[in-house]
């Protein structure tokens, strides 16, 4: 008898960062009722599930419920971006929350895709930017790295039994920080980077211009590298 195909589910704050794990799946098909559209597909002979949480932690309480009750999986990966708290990881690091997930599910991550970092992840309440602020968080909390979504996601899986992975990769640090403002790259009530606000900034101050390519050219390289983990590590469960 044939072993029917696990559903496993995957979470990133926003499409900028699923993008090609979108791409590299097969049968894609899409509900788009309820909250929030779902992407439904299949990585590696796995039935897989993808939503987009938004950015920080009020937009997604909402959507986690929701796609969670929605789609019941085995077990659930939560990806994206996050940020070092120092200079000891650097962009493009690939980093498991050890304080997030499942244990037996980081031993088979780290095994499937051996180029993972363990750490203590922070998850705060909102854009963290300045180097003092992240060596506060660090001393603090003891945590190398940030995000804004992982928490919220913990806690939902945990009420329902569901087993977690926390799974990112580094986008910024102190020595590689935002190449502009944090509110003028993304606008937290709307959830939308406005073109517009971006252009401004850009015209006022030119210099900004070449950091905010090399920054694009880095989100880039890191989104493919967390893009291979992900693969890695679902062929290995």
């Amino acid at each position: 008898m044939a072993v029917s195909p696990r559903m496993i589910a995957l979470t990133f704050a926003l499409p900028a960062e699923s993008r090609d794990i979108v791409r590299s799946i097969r049968g894609k098909r899409i509900d788009q009722g309820g909250y929030a559209k779902i992407i439904y597909g299949k990585l590696d002979g796995n039935e897989v599930a993808i939503s987009h949480t938004g950015v920080g932690g009020a937009a997604c309480q909402q959507q986690i419920d929701h796609f969670l009750d929605a789609v019941r999986p085995e077990f659930l990966v939560s990806s994206g971006f996050a940020g070092g708290t120092g200079d000891d990881l650097k962009a493009g690091d690939l980093i498991v929350a050890e304080n997030f997930s499942d244990a037996r599910l980081l031993a088979e991550a780290v095994k499937g895709a051996g180029n993972l970092r363990r750490v203590k992840l922070h998850t705060a309440a909102s854009i963290i930017d300045s180097a003092e602020e992240r060596r506060r968080i660090a001393q603090e909390s003891g945590a190398e790295a940030i995000d804004m979504e992982t928490d919220v996601i913990a806690r939902a899986c945990a009420a329902r039994g569901v087993r977690m992975l926390s799974l990112r990769v580094i986008s910024d640090t102190p020595g590689q920080s935002f190449p502009i403002p944090p509110r003028i790259l993304f606008n937290m009530e709307r959830q939308s980077t406005e073109m517009r606000q971006v252009l401004i900034y850009l015209v006022k101050h030119p210099s900004a211009i070449w950091r905010l390519v090399r920054f694009a050219r880095r989100i880039a390289e890191a989104r493919n590298q967390m893009t291979a983990a992900i693969i890695a590590v679902v062929k290995t469960m």
